[in-house]
């Protein structure tokens, strides 16, 4: 395995990122789950729109798209210049559907999949994993797109075993993963579920070499080829009532016969067996119906609180049978980054795409949790280095780029932002952490203020107030602007946090940061750092490696 290793997850809308940054025929495997407001009603979803409203957006955990003008000038571009039949398919696909928030769903997908088409190499596979609303017309994109002999699988994934009062319709359980491979060349490694206590019982018999089974060498059916050749006194066509066949070819069974695995019967004539052992058996191949998987429970050590999180046996499976060691995995809607972190843990390259700051430094806290010392150098791209870059982000409009810019500013203090969506009034804090300096196992609080624009020492008496009411230790005023003497002034009144156990150290219970000192490296947050934060869900460590896959 090559130890140059080009890793890199980028912040932006993944339509400019794939047209500008990625190379054509340069990803082997990709996975997407893209967003889709599932929850929604199909009355919602298929309601015809002006077109007149302001783009949908997708927000940190949010996931619903409308159409708008932003939608239709998608749509003239995929018309105008989409591949082969897929401006028909839009095209019809929009005189029935009309202007609605499917359609604008729809038309987003198309014109990303054409990029996702461009950028994967001929021998590559794509996984789209959609909700059961949307699936059978995301294939139909996916026929004009990928080509309709290039479509492999439809796999059911079992979501939830939640026991539900439906009375009117069968409980919704799974949901959709379409697989498509670029060419009939694509790449494919079989994977095997474990075989059933039950099925193990079947090896009942043993010698020097383990438990083992005797299954019969004949099966059903005439072949022309080697497998229907004589061996060992036997004509296969002339057995059964249509003929049979070998197995496997005549070369192998002598070599059967050599390692004294055939088991031959007492009557003349009697069919011949192999001996099948429990110690060579991969497992049972996997089908198309994925019920291994169950949903992320908010108790296991797997959830990082990401509402659409998907378990990374879902992702080793399908990385495991569509790529090898050394490929390039990508996943464009990367999410809490689950494809990412198993494509790392399996010794794969990989590319990761989001929308949004929160995305990013969730992952990279994931990363670097899960990972330590062993985790291979990656970059981030798309994200403010200077000053001058971070003021272009809070005053960008598009993405709500104030929240955005809020975000990410948190991210350079490993704080998490105090509300997921979008804001009302403004609450005054932004942020937190949580640290630990005692045994009590209780953690303490470190609240987070940011600004982008005018500051004043107003702001810091206002920071005194939300840490009281949130009993915060330290409370952070994270500023894109220099702030004034008045500011520093106020932030030295309030005095020293002093942990009880640790006399001898204070720490400001306020701190002014300039984003100029934080991207310098300067300066940083001031507080105990005697246990680990508990500020991210911290996924649980593990080494890279494909030692621990369940699937051969």
């Amino acid at each position: 395995m090559t130890t140059e290793r080009k890793n890199r997850l980028y912040y932006g809308d993944n339509l400019h990122i794939l047209r500008e940054y990625i190379a054509d025929e340069s990803v082997d495997l990709i996975y997407l789950d893209p967003p889709f407001n599932s929850d929604a009603d199909y009355n919602v979803l298929f309601r015809e729109r002006s077109g007149e409203q302001s783009a949908a957006q997708i927000e940190a955990f949010e996931d619903t798209w409308s159409w708008s003008l932003e939608s239709e000038s998608a749509y003239q571009d995929v018309v105008t210049n989409g591949p082969g039949k897929l401006p028909n398919i839009l095209q019809a696909m929009r005189s029935f559907l009309g202007q609605n928030d499917m359609m604008a769903y729809l038309t987003m997908m198309a014109q990303r999949m054409v990029e996702l088409h461009r950028v994967l190499k001929d021998t590559g596979s794509i996984y789209l994993h959609c909700d059961t609303k949307a699936s059978h017309y995301l294939k139909v994109l996916m026929d004009g797109i990928f080509g309709s002999e290039n479509f492999i699988n439809e796999i059911s994934r079992l979501r939830s075993l939640n026991i539900s009062s439906i009375s009117r319709r069968y409980r919704k359980a799974h949901d959709v993963i379409l697989f498509y491979g670029k060419s009939a060349g694509y790449n494919f490694n079989v994977q095997h579920n474990p075989l059933s206590e039950a099925s193990k019982k079947l090896y009942n018999k043993t010698d020097e070499r383990g438990h083992y089974q005797l299954v019969p060498l004949l099966v059903s059916g005439r072949r022309n080829g080697k497998t229907g050749h004589t061996w060992g006194g036997i004509n296969p066509n002339e057995r059964g009532k249509n003929g049979m066949h070998w197995v496997t070819t005549p070369a192998k069974l002598d070599q059967y016969e050599r390692e004294n695995r055939i088991v031959w019967p007492a009557k003349i004539g009697g069919v011949p067996r192999l001996k099948y052992y429990l110690e060579e058996n991969l497992g049972v191949p996997a089908n198309d119906l994925w019920q291994d998987f169950p949903a992320i429970s908010s108790q296991g050590n797997e959830d990082l609180g990401f509402p659409t999180q998907k378990p990374e046996s879902l992702l080793e499976r399908i990385i495991n049978a569509s790529s090898n060691e050394g490929d390039v995995v990508m996943d464009p809607f990367c999410g809490c980054g689950t494809a990412i972190a198993t494509a790392e843990r399996l010794h794969r390259h990989w590319i990761g795409i989001d929308v949004t700051h929160l995305a990013i430094t969730l992952i990279r806290h994931r990363l670097h949790d899960v990972f330590k010392e062993e985790l291979m150098p990656y970059e981030v791209i798309g994200q403010p280095q200077d000053v001058a870059s971070a003021q272009a982000l809070a005053l960008e409009s598009e993405h709500n780029g104030r929240y955005q810019f809020e975000w990410w500013a948190l991210g350079l203090v490993d704080a998490r932002p105090a509300q997921d969506r979008k804001k009302g009034a403004d609450s005054g804090v932004d942020g937190y952490i949580n640290f630990f300096d005692d045994n009590s196992g209780k953690a303490k609080r470190i609240v987070a203020q940011v600004k982008s624009g005018h500051v004043n020492r107003g702001q810091i008496a206002t920071l005194k107030g939300d840490m009281e009411r949130e009993k915060a230790e330290i409370g952070l005023f994270i500023t894109l602007q220099e702030p004034t003497r008045p500011m520093f002034a106020e932030a030295t009144a309030a005095g020293f946090y002093t942990p009880e156990h640790y006399p001898d150290n204070h720490y400001p219970r306020i701190q002014i940061l300039t984003i100029g000192e934080l991207l310098a490296g300067g300066r940083r947050a001031e507080y105990p750092r005697l246990a680990p934060e508990a500020t991210f869900r911290r996924a649980p460590r593990r080494r890279s490696g494909g030692a621990q896959s369940r699937f051969a």
